[in-house]
């Protein structure tokens, strides 16, 4: 599975390019969630509107880009941290073997709201997966 992952000041926008049916795949935005619409259990400065959904047990293509300044897509607990260039793709692979919420966010000093770029990435089952790409087409 390839997803793209376009950083933008001050959010992500991921595509999933390999669905199509008009060319543009499914394509989508990634906003912090704001303090005061957290929801009980929500991790403040970590949680997003929309986040990146991916398999378990799948070899994940990650590529990634800038449409303004250096950023970095990086989530620790994956083991992932790969800079966002503008003008450049830059590509990681990677598997998640469980199911699971990880959290990540901009690691590069980008702007003045840099700590406002969290990755939030649920990873689910194979039929959740396809569930949502359905939903989604």
């Amino acid at each position: 599975i390839s997803v793209k992952a376009i950083a933008a000041q001050w959010f992500w926008q991921y595509s999933y390019g390999d669905y199509s049916q008009d060319n543009q795949g499914i394509t989508f935005d990634s906003f912090m969630i704001a303090e005061d619409d957290l929801n009980i259990g929500d991790f403040r400065q970590l949680t997003v509107d929309n986040a990146l959904i991916l398999p378990i047990n799948t070899c994940i293509r990650l590529i990634v880009t800038s449409m303004d300044v250096i950023h970095s897509f990086a989530v620790p607990s994956l083991g992932v941290k790969i800079d966002a260039m503008p003008g450049r793709l830059n590509t990681i692979g990677f598997a998640i073997n469980r199911p699971t919420v990880l959290y990540g966010q901009c690691s590069e000093l980008c702007g003045v709201l840099h700590d406002s770029m969290p990755i939030q990435i649920n990873a689910v089952s194979i039929e959740n997966y396809l569930a949502f790409i359905s939903t989604n087409l």
